[in-house]
């Protein structure tokens, strides 16, 4: 099994930027693929952003490209999720999701059989 544990969430203003981290820990394999996921209020649960650990190829939803930028450090099997130019939109608690093989519904969460408890991202007008 695998377990996930984001840090990095808080409150910040329009504008500002923050850099969410998820350690894993538990069975790991090389075609890891680890994705960010968000859920505000009355919302479905999203995603966000997903990086694979063979290639490095990186994933993103297009209300987030060009503004965020995941990224990976395979010796401490920690993804990273740096959010710059946050917009109140971006509100939401984000969760980390890890899957064992990459597939190519890489942004539904039903491919991810491991998740961590979130962490809450406020975005202030």
């Amino acid at each position: 099994q695998v377990q996930l544990v984001e840090s990095g969430g808080g409150l910040v203003q329009a504008g500002g930027s923050l850099r969410l981290s998820c350690a894993a820990s538990g069975r790991t394999f090389s075609s890891y693929v680890m994705g960010w996921f968000r859920q505000a209020p009355g919302k479905e649960r999203e995603f966000v952003a997903a990086i694979r650990w063979s290639g490095g190829s990186t994933y993103y939803a297009d209300s987030v490209k060009g503004r965020f930028t995941i990224s990976k450090d395979n010796a401490k099997n920690t993804v990273y999720m740096q959010m710059n130019s946050l917009k109140p939109e971006d509100t939401a608690v984000y969760y980390c999701a890890a899957a064992l093989y990459y597939s190519t519904n890489y942004n539904f969460p039903n491919t991810y059989p491991y998740w961590g408890q979130g962490t809450q991202v406020t975005v202030s007008s």
